[in-house]
């Protein structure tokens, strides 16, 4: 689609077509200059007749309707002309509808169903006519329905997934003397979308019974040159060492592997016939062990659970039975949260072999296409310099330049973020070539020249130390061009942003706008320094109007998915935050490795890396880097059906995102015999017949005998001509009802959805395209459709993530986890406790909205392709927030048994002592475990828990509320975007404070519970010696939680320059301690009172 660079700005809805910052002649201010009328109800062009002339669907009135909505209104409306209220009449070419009978004077039944030979055809061929249709601008009918004659399909053939012969199947009923062959009279070449062919009507196919006397040459059926075409094919396809055998994963979870990875047998001639990745179980020196102490974990449970039951505490009845239920809770949450770890796995991948099998030397490349999505809202939250080095990372990857597309979603149609880009395709000219002349890392400009480390390691070429101080003054020059544009930006003006032309920015308003789409790089024009090509760079900004639901990131995501369908289609997408950047060049070839596997491919959905970070402090006091989740939990759903989608850094494929179910499993033959009675089979399988199949298959033989045989009886084609006249119509019309439904009505997007291996048309006009463009990206397009429901990013929470990812799973696909040795992506967080905390509040506040609503996992997706261990960890991902509230109840029991002198456990024996020994030793013992073979450090798995504990009682109890008051009584709640770390110092916003209502729940804990602390201390003081017993067990309940506590305090008074926060902790608890010490050992008073002595003097006289 070539722009010349220039905007593309309109609304589908308001008739609105804007080329901005083009001449006067090459402007085009409305679509009615592209053609003739404009359809008033769906917006669409009035297509010509085969006369040449304007459809015309009403003739009392003349109001413009296109023949699509004319069709659609006799079929589904009250077949009646909008405007004049007169009832339709039947147009040749038109279906009948009820009421048409007595029309007779109209009638041509002739043509009447000739919609083409759409017989056998499946929703790729008819998708690809309503195409052709669409955008050559006719009707359906003979002669108009973009299907050309015969002298023009002499390229456009039918295509080759129609077979000519039957593979050997024949109709059982039939008698031999009765076959007949019929051959279509075209044949298919290429891979492009063209319309499909049909014969003439008035020339009926000539079938020819298949007698031992013909020659058998003639139909090529086991002929000679039927044999060399077969011998001829199995070469092409050994050249292409393409192994077709692809395994399904439909086993319910009973087992820790899975189908696809256990590979079969191929053919080991060379390395490129090899797989591309392979499985790396844990040793079983780590795994075995580990799941050993989960089971002796859940037997300590049981009889801790059975002590804590029968032996109440009357006098603190309320407090103990408290307890028990939060208990309870707790190891229910365990549960969910330990068995998805069952079976862990690690992956490998080996790109020399993909390059192999796709990279032959003196060929095209075929690796596949790639489209990457970049979003971003507010440039002032997330500065456009993060955007610019996501973007130029994407621009410079190690991948063929004509496969990757990037596009950036502004979803705040900024033009701070329009301008920023600008600039970013202009420095990318030059930043590109220099990353792939010395094959550098990482590709993101700012991160590359900002290491500590030494860039000439590795480094042979001679003028490389001359060419990056070059390229960093370039880059700093480009910096300051950046931040020019952030400062300009910082005052609006009252009239809006002008463009250069004088043109007025259409995003003024951000809440009233309409699409735009501008193709930077990509086209024809555009090169990098060295004369080579760039990857196409291209912004999109969806329409939005007042009155629309927009439904954030997800709806962002999904305008993305159609625009990228009608430009680039390519059959995988990357999607990444706009700080998040590629970090390892390779990082696109470590996915192909697992989507392009012929034997594990076919199945995958995406492919999930971890998310690493830059800028956080060494000791990541609020466990930003989330290790724990990235290197342990979803290790160990690798081993199940695959990790959960988290929003970022995830690699998809195209046809999963439409919502089509994984390729079902060839299911092995079931071992059956004959020779045993029915009763006593003792291979327990279906007895067979005489033919060797099964009652059954019997049984579905006639449901689907019509659309797989091609062999047919004579005198059934003559008999039943009429009848499928009928039924082609009935289901075409059917067809094309049902993909419109689900995506729209686009039928240039509906066409790229049944082109599982990508490509867009070739001989279509831009302005075609550029109007399909900016109609999929319309607010209104995804009404009465399935976006959102069960198409793209689903619709329903703030994190689209995990739901997304579930349907995915409920659908049959499988995930992959990949983990190459160097991290494929790096972004930035939000370290501050303020910020961390809101960022959590918004996952917590997700989780809740999807537990209270119909794609909850506890009873959504059974009797599909969802993994029941899978189920748990989908399970506790929406269940975790409602832990904060017994953890938050737990948390102050310490301090309430402190002050009231009672305790939720009873005087502890030696039994007792030992179960609680036990369970303390199996919890450390699983921790232990999970970091070894997980590769998690302490510090990390420590922070991990502490925060868990932190967020629990802060943020998850606020999202509980929040999710309860949005579902239940309608009150929204909005969610502020998480501010990004800037080049403002070193850890310099660790140090930041913003006061906000998720602090008080923690600090009111931790106060509490230190108060409880120093009174506890006083009382035993002042009791004496045999207070102390008992107050241990309570004292450590409540270091418990101070402890856990501890990075929050540390987060509110914490300094670098100010005292250490451990010092100024305990020199309150300590003075507080002396204090209360002081007043009880006053060396000034006796023990017994005061010493009363008789005074010398007479008081009396």
């Amino acid at each position: 689609m070539d722009t010349r660079g220039r905007l593309v700005a309109g609304s589908h809805n308001r008739n609105e077509f804007i080329l901005i910052n083009a001449d006067e002649s090459g402007r085009i201010n409305s679509v009615k200059e592209l053609s003739g009328q404009i359809c008033q109800i769906c917006g669409d062009e009035v297509e010509l007749t085969v006369d040449g002339e304007l459809f015309v669907a009403c003739n009392e009135c003349a109001f413009p309707v296109c023949r699509p909505c004319y069709e659609y209104e006799r079929r589904e409306g009250n077949q009646a002309c909008p405007q004049c209220k007169t009832r339709y009449k039947r147009i040749k070419g038109s279906p009948r509808v009820e009421g048409d009978e007595e029309e007779d004077d109209i009638d041509d039944l002739d043509n009447e169903f000739d919609y083409g030979n759409l017989n056998g055809l499946g929703s790729r061929e008819v998708a690809e006519a309503m195409l052709s249709e669409r955008l050559t601008g006719h009707g359906y009918h003979s002669g108009a329905s973009g299907i050309p004659p015969l002298s023009e399909c002499e390229t456009s053939a039918l295509s080759s997934e129609m077979p000519l012969l039957t593979y050997g199947n024949e109709d059982s009923e039939i008698s031999p003397d009765h076959h007949a062959l019929i051959v279509p009279q075209f044949t298919s070449h290429g891979n492009r979308i063209r319309p499909v062919p049909f014969s003439d009507p008035s020339v009926p196919l000539q079938p020819r019974p298949m007698v031992p006397k013909k020659d058998l040459a003639v139909y090529g059926y086991g002929s000679v040159a039927w044999k060399d075409r077969m011998e001829d094919w199995k070469r092409r396809q050994n050249d292409k060492l393409q192994v077709v055998k692809h395994q399904g994963d439909n086993d319910g979870g009973t087992s820790g592997g899975n189908e696809l990875d256990d590979y079969p047998e191929l053919p080991m001639m060379d390395e490129g016939r090899q797989p591309l990745s392979r499985k790396l179980p844990i040793p079983s020196s780590k795994i075995n062990p580990y799941r050993m102490i989960i089971i002796l974990r859940l037997v300590i449970l049981g009889l801790f659970f059975h002590y804590r039951l029968l032996h109440p505490v009357n006098d603190a009845y309320g407090l103990w039975l408290t307890s028990v239920i939060c208990e309870i809770w707790f190891a229910v949450s365990w549960i969910l949260d330990q068995f998805p770890k069952w079976y862990p796995i690690e992956r490998e991948t080996y790109l020399d072999r993909l390059s192999l099998r796709y990279e032959k030397e003196g060929q095209p490349s075929e690796l596949a296409s790639v489209d990457v999505f970049v979003s971003t809202v507010d440039p002032m939250k997330e500065p456009p310099l993060i955007t610019a080095n996501t973007v130029l990372s994407i621009l410079a990857v190690d991948y063929p330049v004509d496969k990757v597309a990037c596009y950036v979603s502004d979803d705040g149609a900024a033009m701070l973020t329009f301008e920023a880009l600008s600039e970013t395709s202009e420095f990318a000219r030059k930043w590109v070539p220099f990353c792939k002349k010395f094959n550098i890392e990482p590709r993101a400009p700012e991160w590359y020249f900002s290491q500590k480390i030494d860039y000439l390691k590795n480094k042979v070429h001679p003028t490389i130390v001359r060419e990056r101080r070059a390229m960093k003054r370039e880059y700093e020059e480009f910096k300051v061009k950046i931040n020019a544009l952030v400062a300009t930006a910082q005052r609006v003006p009252e009239d809006g942003w002008t463009m250069q032309d004088g043109t007025p920015w259409p995003g003024n308003n951000v809440r009233d706008h309409p699409g735009m789409i501008q193709v930077f790089l990509g086209h024809s024009s555009v090169c990098d320094v060295e004369g080579n090509e760039l990857p196409r760079l291209i912004y999109v900004s969806r329409e939005k109007r007042p009155g629309f639901e927009h439904h954030k990131k997800a709806g962002a995501m999904n305008a993305l998915v159609r625009v990228s369908a009608i430009i680039s289609n390519a059959p995988y997408l990357l999607n990444v935050d706009c700080d998040h950047y590629i970090n390892n060049s390779k990082a696109l070839r470590e996915a192909m490795c697992f989507m392009m596997d012929p034997t594990l491919g076919k199945k995958v959905c995406y492919v999930q890396f971890p998310q690493r970070f830059d800028g956080i402090d060494r000791h990541d006091r609020y466990s930003n880097r989330n290790v724990v989740f990235f290197d342990i939990n979803m290790k160990g759903l690798d081993g199940l059906q695959g990790p959960i989608y988290v929003g970022t850094g995830c690699v998809f494929r195209r046809q999963a995102l439409y919502g089509y179910d994984a390729p079902a499993k060839k299911k092995p033959p079931s071992k059956t015999c004959n020779c045993w009675p029915k009763w006593c089979c003792l291979c327990f399988g279906s007895r067979k017949n005489k033919n060797g199949k099964t009652k059954k298959e019997k049984r579905k033989k006639p449901k689907h005998r019509e659309a797989s045989k091609q062999i047919h009886a004579l005198e059934n084609i003559e008999e039943g001509m009429n009848d499928s006249e009928s039924n082609i119509v009935k289901s075409s019309n059917m067809l094309q009802m049902k993909l419109e439904k689900k995506f729209g009505q686009s039928p240039v997007f509906i066409a790229s959805t049944h082109l599982e291996n990508g490509g867009v048309p070739q001989n279509v006009s831009p302005a075609s395209l550029l109007k399909e463009a900016i109609q999929v990206i319309s607010c209104g397009f995804e009404d009465k459709s399935e976006w959102g429901k069960e198409v793209g990013w689903i619709y329903g929470s703030v994190t689209e993530d995990i739901l997304t990812g579930f349907k995915m799973h409920c659908h049959g696909w499988r995930s992959v986890y990949c983990i190459p040795k160097r991290p494929a992506f790096k972004g930035s967080a939000p370290i501050n406790l303020s910020d961390r905390l809101h960022q959590v509040l918004r996952w917590a506040l997700g989780s809740v909205e999807i537990f209270l609503s119909r794609h909850c996992p506890i009873w959504y997706g059974y009797g599909g392709g969802l993994n029941w261990l899978e189920r748990f960890s989908y399970i506790n991902s929406v269940v975790y927030p409602w832990t904060s509230v017994p953890l938050i109840v737990y948390c102050t029991l310490p301090a309430i048994c402190l002050l009231t002198g009672k305790f939720i456990v009873p005087e502890i024996s030696n039994y007792a002592s030992l179960v609680f020994m036990a369970l303390f030793v199996s919890i450390a013992a699983t921790g232990i475990l999970e970091m070894q073979w997980g590769g998690v450090g302490i510090d990390d798995w420590w922070r991990n828990e502490q925060f868990w504990v932190i967020g629990g009682v802060s943020s998850h109890l606020f999202a509980l509320v929040q999710g309860l008051l949005k579902v239940l009584a309608g009150v929204s709640t909005n969610f502020t975007v998480t501010s990004k770390a800037a080049d403002d110092g070193e850890f310099s916003e660790l140090y930041i404070f913003k006061w906000t209502s998720l602090l008080i729940p923690p600090t009111t804990l931790l106060i509490i519970n230190i108060v409880g602390v120093v009174v506890g201390i006083s009382d035993a003081i002042n009791n004496g010696y045999d207070s102390w017993g008992p107050l241990f067990g309570r004292l450590f309940f409540a270091f418990w939680v101070i402890v856990h506590l501890y990075p929050f305090l540390k987060g509110l008074l914490g300094k670098q320059d100010r005292m250490p926060t451990i010092v100024l902790v305990w020199s309150i608890l300590l003075s507080s301690i002396l204090t209360l010490m002081w007043v009880r050992i006053n060396p000034f008073v006796s023990r017994d009172g005061p010493v009363l002595e008789v005074c010398g003097l007479n008081c009396d006289d």
